[in-house]
């Protein structure tokens, strides 16, 4: 149990770098997240992560025996509850997009502040998504030109707290409104940007400064 009485987060970490390795998970751990395992390479990952069964998986894009991508497709088959979250250092919109198409929930740059990654773990643990302010503007660029989606000021509001990590429930409270009419909202939003996934979605929102 965490200091406020709420079950500890539990999260599989996986990196090839030992030292990045012992940083994040101990940095995690201190921030009252619980590391129930730790991987240095994919399939080693991916073994505990079906073990273990996390809410969230921390995985390096970049691994020997299975990188992150490839790991997340397997996981999301055997353990679709853990919520894959992509720590990488590669900006590449390709890559971003294939693990988008993978069923990651969330990108970090190894280069973000410590603090990040750990906003990162707790939003996706919570069911929302996580995609690197840096990663945004790569994540979300199309063909779509200048002329900007309209959204709705509720659709707005909607994508706003799926980007501070609240899940379809939380946000149906906030709004005053049911879980069904928020998943509502979110498919109408996705469709305005084109956007495959809600993480797509918030991120292609960010970067048209469609909301803040």
């Amino acid at each position: 149990m965490s200091a406020t009485g709420q079950a500890a987060i539990t999260c599989v970490v996986a990196d090839d770098h030992p030292a990045v390795l012992e940083a994040v998970a101990e940095y995690l751990a201190q921030s009252g997240i619980e590391v129930v395992a730790r991987a240095r390479d994919g399939a080693e990952a991916l073994e505990k992560i079906e073990q273990r069964k996390p809410r969230v998986a921390l995985v390096d894009v970049r691994m020997p025996k299975l990188g992150g991508i490839e790991l997340t497709r397997r996981a999301q088959r055997s353990v679709p509850d853990t919520a894959i979250l992509l720590y990488t250092g590669y900006g590449d919109r390709a890559l971003l997009t294939e693990a988008l198409d993978a069923g990651v929930r969330g990108f970090v740059l190894k280069e973000a502040p410590m603090d990040d990654l750990q906003r990162a773990v707790v939003s996706v643990a919570g069911g929302g998504t996580y995609v690197d302010p840096v990663l945004a503007g790569t994540l979300a660029a199309s063909s779509m030109g200048n002329k900007l989606p309209q959204l709705t000021q509720r659709e707005r509001d909607v994508l706003r707290l799926l980007a501070d990590g609240l899940a379809n429930e939380e946000i149906g409270k906030r709004l005053f409104i049911s879980a069904e009419t928020v998943r509502t909202h979110v498919r109408k939003a996705m469709d305005k940007l084109d956007a495959d996934t809600r993480t797509q979605a918030v991120a292609k929102a960010l970067r048209d400064h469609l909301i803040a």
